[in-house]
């Protein structure tokens, strides 16, 4: 079996979709996900559910879920394949193998890219950052949330997600992409409009398009969004660099790409010019200082 998180919670068994029953199931199984191959008490499973009023049978129910969870994962990996869902006091572990959950392998591609920009390789360090954000379909478990599920894990992995979007902005601006990446950027930033950091990537990718009125607007918004959330100002990069569009600082723009030049043969008419610079008026050979043996 195989695990989808980034997004809508899915299963499957090949290529087809496994159904896990009702939102007891359901959730456990992605509270489970979530901290897959390690032991979840079954008292966190229990506030994950119902908070901190559970019902008094709350852990009976947890028992049922985690019991039909099991046959269920029996059925499709059999119980000694890849996934396995066993009991381990206090509670319960997925063990569940990094290649067959898209969490572990978003998480893998963004280690693997982010140590590559650090060692300079960037194209290839951009293209892993690209295929960990490609992983995601929504937001992280978009169908529990819609039914009020609200775990601190789920804005962990969002603050990651922009976090890694937001270093594939950054290395696609250092490399003079401004026009590839400004529509996600405009998309982005009108989802968080507090994030000071996603701010200064769109302004710096506007001002670059030509779009210095934009630019600023955008700073006026963020600033707005600060002051109406937090009652904050920006801080003093993204107030420095609102300075710097007005000034049409030059370092706002990409580096220039490095001037190339090349060897050009020498006509073969040089060496006669320099042999006539050496010539008198009219061509005529300068008198040899050197006096000849009379």
């Amino acid at each position: 079996m195989r695990f989808n998180l980034l997004g809508p919670l899915e299963a499957y068994s090949g290529d087809a979709p496994v159904a896990l029953g009702g939102f007891n199931h359901r959730a456990i199984a992605a509270f489970l996900l979530l901290h897959a191959n390690e032991v979840v008490p079954t008292s966190k499973l229990m506030h994950a559910l119902w908070g901190y009023e559970t019902p008094a049978t709350s852990r009976k129910m947890v028992q049922n879920a985690v019991s039909g969870l099991r046959k269920i994962i029996d059925r499709h990996s059999g119980p000694d394949g890849p996934v396995t869902l066993s009991t381990c006091p206090p509670g319960y572990r997925l063990t569940v193998d990094t290649a067959l959950l898209d969490l572990g392998r978003f998480r893998l591609l963004v280690d693997a890219g982010r140590a590559e920009l650090a060692s300079g390789d960037r194209e290839s360090g951009l293209a892993q950052l690209r295929s960990a954000l490609d992983l995601w379909r929504g937001p992280v478990l978009a169908d529990l949330t819609e039914t009020g599920v609200s775990w601190p894990e789920l804005s962990a992995l969002e603050g990651a997600r922009l976090s890694v979007f937001e270093d594939c902005a950054q290395e696609s601006l250092d490399q003079g992409r401004h026009h590839e990446i400004l529509g996600e950027l405009e998309e982005m930033a009108a989802a968080q409009p507090a994030g000071e950091r996603l701010c200064g990537l769109l302004m710096r990718a506007l001002y670059r398009c030509g779009r210095q009125h934009d630019a600023l607007a955008a700073y006026q918004r963020t600033r707005g969004a600060l002051l109406d959330d937090f009652g904050l100002d920006p801080g003093r990069e993204l107030r420095e660099l609102e300075l710097a569009i007005l000034n049409h600082d030059p370092s706002l723009l990409p580096e220039a790409a490095p001037c190339l030049s090349r060897t050009i043969p020498a006509p073969r008419s040089v060496a006669r010019c320099s042999r006539l610079a050496t010539a008198g008026p009219r061509g005529r050979r300068p008198r040899s200082t050197t006096h000849g043996r009379r």
